[in-house]
């Protein structure tokens, strides 16, 4: 009877009680334009969470996770370091901080686990590696609730993952781990030219893309400045620095520059509104994806036939306007076009002329 009478009790109280932590495991993994491929999830209060962290990018990374609106204030502390960045790996010890990876090199797998705050909130996460802090980041939704907030109007995370059409897939992550599109690692193909390394490199910010083309040409594009930085012949990259690990390498540029971008910006002039909206691969060339003033470009480059410099593909479908397009100083090229009229260095260009145009970068003769 007295164990009859405890079962009932026990019954009665069942229902007052929490129920059990939720078990969550994010896959993530890194994407090109240093970007983490899953810009944001969703967990419960008090979930257990496991984040398997996979770099798939050719350089370092680590994974902080930040109280509510630190993510700036963080990345700061860490650049605070200075020369002891690499040994703590370039974790502040700041009470900001709330779970972190250490430094995960390339191809190394690495987890972490905590237990979800019991309060809902936004809770950042970020990758403090020198230079990477203000493009590469997320957010870690705490919340009892199914949605997450319109993509397009998140501000917790990087502006060009805001975008309904961006090239780069977005790999949405709910709260089960269950996840959508996978953009798999940064080279679904073997190094043969045409390819690409996300690099730190000299004259480009921290989002540059290296591309080597077919006979001995290549070029630095910058996902940040949304342009052609410069363009070389005569071989590739050197980042053996990169790869040994040391905090502060550049790659090096192989062979010698043709081209040094000298414009505030090709098309739009100085001061144009940019927004670097990802690429996509044609026949393993990057055309890539951005908005200059609003207005949606498409630009390739790929090398001349013959070799002797570059052509560079513009499509701009929903131009309504005529545009310039400024080549700047032309240093060691002859700059041609497919059409429009040159005036200097500007290419005059009509309405219909701008949706699509080519211009071709001619190696002079020494």
């Amino acid at each position: 009877m007295q164990y009859l009478k405890g079962l009932l009790l026990l019954a009665a109280l069942l229902p007052l009680q929490p129920l059990l932590a939720q078990d969550v495991t994010i896959p993530m993994g890194v994407m090109t334009g240093l970007q983490f491929d899953v810009v944001r999830f969703r967990v419960p209060p008090g979930a257990h969470v496991k984040i398997v962290f996979t770099n798939t990018d050719d350089m370092n990374h680590n994974l902080l996770i930040v109280k509510p609106g630190m993510r700036e204030q963080v990345v700061n502390e860490a650049l605070q370091l200075g020369e002891k960045g690499p040994e703590a790996d370039y974790i502040p010890a700041s009470s900001n901080v709330l779970w972190a990876l250490p430094v995960v090199a390339p191809e190394q797998v690495k987890t972490l686990e905590f237990t979800a705050p019991q309060t809902p909130n936004i809770y950042p996460f970020v990758c403090t590696y020198p230079g990477h802090g203000t493009v590469m980041y997320g957010a870690m939704y705490v919340t009892a609730d199914t949605a997450l907030p319109d993509l397009a109007t998140d501000m917790n995370i990087p502006p060009q993952r805001r975008q309904d059409d961006i090239s780069l897939e977005e790999k949405e992550v709910d709260h089960s781990g269950h996840h959508g599109h996978d953009m798999g690692t940064l080279h679904p193909y073997e190094t043969k030219a045409p390819y690409l390394y996300r690099v730190f490199i000299e004259g480009a910010s921290p989002a540059a893309i290296a591309v080597c083309l077919p006979m001995q040409l290549a070029y630095c594009w910058d996902a940040s400045a949304c342009k052609l930085r410069f363009a070389w012949h005569g071989g590739f990259l050197d980042n053996s620095d990169l790869w040994k690990g040391k905090g502060d390498a550049l790659a090096k540029v192989v062979g010698m520059k043709f081209f040094q971008d000298s414009t505030g910006y090709p098309l739009g002039g100085p001061g144009a509104k940019v927004r670097y909206k990802g690429y996509r691969l044609v026949n393993r060339f990057p055309e890539f994806h951005y908005t200059v003033n609003g207005l949606h470009v498409y630009e390739m480059i790929r090398p001349k036939e013959d070799g002797s410099g570059i052509v560079r593909s513009f499509r701009i479908p929903g131009n309504t306007k005529p545009l310039v397009f400024h080549g700047g100083d032309s240093g060691q090229v002859q700059l041609e076009s497919s059409a429009g009229t040159w005036a200097g260095s500007s290419l005059q260009l009509s309405a219909l002329q701008a949706k699509a145009f080519s211009i071709i970068m001619t190696i002079k003769a020494h």
